[in-house]
């Protein structure tokens, strides 16, 4: 069993690496020109470096090696494919999101790129093995059905972390809130022999975790550099790795751990819960664009931090919002995972949260400040 020393030790190298690498790569997107500039649907003042997503790729790859060499990950590298897998997708990510990030492509061959990397991942063996339904059943995925839920797993994913990166800062902190939760919880799952080793689920995790953690200082507001969909699709990758090969792989027929049976929350809807607030927002903006007669990849300002700032929060308070949202999700999936404890407590306080937030959403504070109430950057 693979220490928490170690995973540390992983995520400190992401994010140290990520870290170093973001102001190089702002000054060679400026020298290139890989900007992006302010225009009716973007509000920053000034041209932006949008590639941060290459910083991540360059931390993704320093921290895969270097956990290659440590004898404690040993067997998530010898006779496993999984970890070669998801280098192989993140390279098909990358350069997707490097091409649109400096030349734009279109929805339909952006949509083939993910289901490209998605069949690397079936190819390579990163996939789910069950599938637990709500109220009915579990379901062992035939090999037909894999590369379909595959395919969708990381097109929800992806899509999910590039829609709600819409304001400084606001993507990177829901998935580090989002990862280490998730890390906590599949390093959990292990610990208590629900999840079956090796797995690459936690390491992939905290990978993430400290990528995002790495850029975060370069990406609030005011951005120096935005990841762009580089930076986003690399993010949903990751996201969709890691809780795929946790929650749709611990052990489905355990009944004796409430934090992976309580309520409806089987483990592969631990991460929905999570991921709620990006997952709600791509809900909403299909519905919202379905019903206008506008195309799914339309973009517009109906999103979540847009009718925060509508409703006069300022870019930096809309996103501290919508990350209090995400740690109040991620604390809800948590605490009886972790516990073992009867969550209808946590129930009441998640829904008094929620009225709680919802009211921060619905009132215009009458004591601001500029940094908390300018224009938004993105």
């Amino acid at each position: 069993m693979i220490d928490l020393n170690g995973y540390l030790i992983v995520g400190g190298c992401a994010a140290v690496v990520t870290a170093a690498t973001t102001p190089v790569v702002a000054i060679v997107a400026r020298k290139k020109g890989w900007m992006a500039e302010p225009d009716e649907r973007r509000s920053h003042p000034v041209a932006t470096p949008d590639v941060g997503g290459i910083a991540f790729f360059v931390g993704l790859l320093a921290s895969l090696l270097l956990a290659s060499r440590m004898d404690r990950f040993s067997g998530l590298f010898e006779k496993n494919s999984e970890l070669i897998g998801v280098l192989i997708a993140a390279v098909v990510i990358f350069v997707l999101g490097i091409f649109d990030d400096i030349r734009e492509v279109s929805a339909p061959m952006k949509v083939t790129g993910v289901v490209v990397a998605a069949l690397v991942l079936v190819y390579f063996g990163v996939t789910m093995f069950f599938f637990r339904v709500p109220f009915l059943d579990v379901f062992i995925l035939p090999n037909d059905w894999i590369p379909l839920f595959t395919v969708f797993w990381l097109l929800g994913m992806t899509q999910s972390i590039n829609l709600i990166d819409g304001l400084d800062g606001l993507a990177g902190g829901i998935v580090a809130i989002a990862a280490a939760s998730f890390f906590v919880y599949s390093k959990h799952l292990g610990d208590v022999g629900l999840l079956s080793e090796p797995n690459i689920g936690p390491l992939i995790a905290i990978i993430t975790l400290g990528i995002c953690i790495g850029f975060l200082p370069f990406n609030f507001n005011p951005a120096r550099i935005f990841m762009g969909d580089s930076g986003a699709l690399m993010l949903g990758l990751l996201m969709a790795v890691s809780t795929s090969v946790v929650g749709g792989r611990a052990d489905p027929q355990s009944q004796d751990f409430s934090g992976q049976t309580y309520f409806f929350i089987a483990p592969l809807f631990i991460p929905l819960l999570i991921l709620g607030v990006p997952i709600i927002d791509v809900i909403f903006a299909i519905f919202r664009r379905t019903l206008s007669g506008k195309g799914l990849a339309t973009a517009d300002r109906g999103h979540l931090h847009h009718r925060l700032i509508a409703l006069g929060h300022g870019p930096r308070r809309a996103v501290v919002i919508l990350w209090l949202w995400t740690g109040l999700f991620s604390a809800f999936a948590l605490y009886p995972a972790l516990t073992n404890k009867n969550p209808n407590l946590w129930l009441v306080l998640l829904i008094c949260g929620c009225f709680y937030l919802q009211r921060s959403c619905s009132l215009v504070s009458q004591f601001s400040t500029p940094g908390w109430c300018g224009t938004a950057s993105q």
